[in-house]
């Protein structure tokens, strides 16, 4: 029960409230004991996004903590398969407001990506959150055909009011094995892929 904001009840029951909540939105992972975090639920991820461009990134927000250490970084393909890639790899980036990188998976230049395949890549260490805040995930493929990703699609990805990130957005052009060292000029995309970083 709640007054003017408030919580009146039992605080414990509020908890185990909230943490059955949390074990639903993740299906089957237990927050308290091993670390996950996403971009959505993944039963918001209800379209094939054709949300990548060839050489180009595309990032969304998630949420992290002071001390997760994020290993991988994890992203569904849709109905479409890579066709001949060349390079594609993720990365994670910091919260500041030039986001800045902070680790890149192994580039997996020819490696196939099928459609409506589970892509986990391990970062090339594992990197330790120092503050809570907004971070970034980056996707880039190079590839005659890209990759279409499972996601959603949003026509409010721009910030509506003051202090909102982008759901979604592109930035760089050209870019092959390497992540940029920071996301500069980013885009609002109108479609936002699936992330869950482990």
């Amino acid at each position: 029960m709640t007054a003017n904001g408030r919580f009146l009840g039992i605080v414990r029951d509020e908890l185990a409230t909230a943490s059955d909540v949390a074990r639903q939105a993740v299906a089957g992972v237990d927050p308290s004991t091993a670390m996950y975090r996403a971009n959505m639920r993944r039963l918001d991820a209800t379209a094939d996004l054709g949300a990548l461009t060839t050489q180009v990134m595309t990032s969304v927000p998630v949420y992290l903590r002071r001390g997760d250490i994020v290993t991988n970084i994890s992203v569904r393909s849709g109905a479409t398969a890579a066709g001949t890639p060349t390079n594609y790899w993720f990365a994670l980036y910091s919260s500041a407001a030039t986001p800045a990188l902070l680790g890149q998976t192994a580039d997996q230049l020819t490696a196939a990506w099928g459609a409506t395949t589970n892509k986990t890549l391990a970062l090339a260490s594992p990197v330790t959150i120092q503050a809570d805040g907004t971070y970034w995930v980056g996707i880039m493929v190079k590839a005659t055909t890209v990759p279409s990703l499972v996601g959603v699609s949003t026509t409010a990805s721009a910030g509506i009011v003051t202090g909102e990130k982008n759901l979604a957005q592109t930035s760089g052009s050209a870019l092959t094995g390497t992540a940029p060292a920071t996301i500069a000029s980013p885009t609002a995309a109108a479609t936002a892929p699936l992330v869950i970083l482990t």
